[in-house]
């Protein structure tokens, strides 16, 4: 009987540890010592590594959803590279240099499909890089590079959007077309626009729990729209435990922004919120942070990391926080611009749609 037990515990453990995700390979050229951050996007997995010789390989303590999403996050590098556990042991090989499209990856289809949108985004991004860098460098007052640049600037829109529209119509049932739809083109596109393009995605990648709550996203905005009215007051407390109410900033424009710090696509976003807050905070204009974390310090890592500077608030209790259950929350990033009489006059502002808003408001 003993004997039984013994092996009944082996084959126990076996199985637990075969259930685990297992991410390895290599990243050639790093730096020694250089830290890659291994992350999933419910934030239940937080780990890092400093690599040495390229190597790393980290494990899961638990069995995730083969629909759950993680991401490598090098250091020095502006991109993550995203994973699905599909398939429970993923191998990369790449380098530095063209992190984080990787030379080759032995995964599950939706990690194949993660890497296929980071080759179709790599030459979008490169442009965006070079974009940026033109624009700081173009004269105030040099009305003919700055003609010549928008020209440019519009062209990459068409680019951008090409891009994005061939990849969705080429992987309807690949979870990175949600993502490329949340994170690239949705400021891009008109809510029918955004809500047909989800819709036309395969039902396995809409019935995932990303898909869930994009659908309830879209759902919680078309109610919004039909029911727009006063933003309804809630309380909760900043990082030093000092309560904060929404109406205590009536008479202001407020963006009230719903986050977290385990989120991807809201801290893909932040620096934009970030450039907002800065050219706006002198018009009458502040942001309400209100974070859908459990764990404190996580959250207040990530306000300092992201140099979120307004006012921070939560109640620490993730997807149960009162006031996104108040409005409705049922994906993020999401936010509500409220205007000085406290009534909401815009939602889900992201990107340059943010700016767009507050320089038509605040004139």
């Amino acid at each position: 009987m003993r004997t039984v037990s013994i092996l009944f515990s082996i084959l126990t453990a076996a199985t637990t540890a075969s259930a685990q995700f297992k991410v390895s390979g290599n990243i050639a050229e790093a730096r020694e010592g250089q830290k890659l951050y291994f992350v999933s996007e419910d934030g239940n997995t937080r780990d890092s590594s400093e690599l040495k010789n390229g190597q790393f390989s980290f494990v899961t303590a638990y069995n995730p959803a083969p629909d759950d999403m993680f991401a490598l996050i090098l250091e020095g590098k502006q991109y993550p590279m995203l994973l699905v556990a599909d398939k429970k042991e993923v191998e990369i090989q790449g380098d530095e240099a063209g992190f984080p499209v990787a030379k080759t990856v032995k995964a599950g289809q939706q990690t194949q499909w993660m890497q296929a949108y980071h080759k179709a985004m790599e030459p979008v991004l490169k442009k965006v890089q070079e974009l940026n860098a033109e624009a700081a460098s173009i004269n105030g007052e040099d009305e003919a590079a700055k003609a010549t640049f928008r020209a440019k600037a519009t062209d990459f829109e068409g680019q951008l959007m090409n891009t994005g529209m061939s990849f969705l119509k080429a992987h309807p049932k690949a979870q990175a077309s949600l993502f490329l739809l949340i994170g690239e083109m949705r400021e891009r596109l008109t809510e029918d626009e955004f809500s047909k393009q989800f819709n036309a995605l395969d039902a396995s990648v809409k019935n995932t729990r990303f898909g869930k709550s994009v659908a309830g996203e879209i759902a919680a905005a078309k109610a919004e729209k039909a029911n727009a009215g006063l933003a309804k007051d809630f309380e909760q407390k900043d990082p030093n435990g000092k309560p904060v109410k929404l109406s205590s900033f009536r008479g202001k424009y407020v963006l009230i922004d719903f986050w977290a710090s385990w989120c991807g696509p809201c801290r893909q976003e932040n620096p934009h919120v970030v450039a907002a807050y800065h050219k706006f905070k002198n018009k009458n204009f502040t942001i309400l942070g209100v974070s859908l974390d459990k764990s404190k310090t996580a959250w207040v890592e990530a306000i300092e990391q992201d140099k979120l500077v307004w006012t921070q608030v939560s109640d620490l209790q993730g997807w149960a926080n009162a006031a996104a259950q108040l409005y409705r929350v049922q994906g993020i990033p999401q936010n509500f611009l409220v205007d000085p009489q406290g009534k909401i006059i815009a939602t889900n502002l992201r990107g340059r749609a943010l700016e767009m808003k507050l320089a038509q408001v605040l004139k």
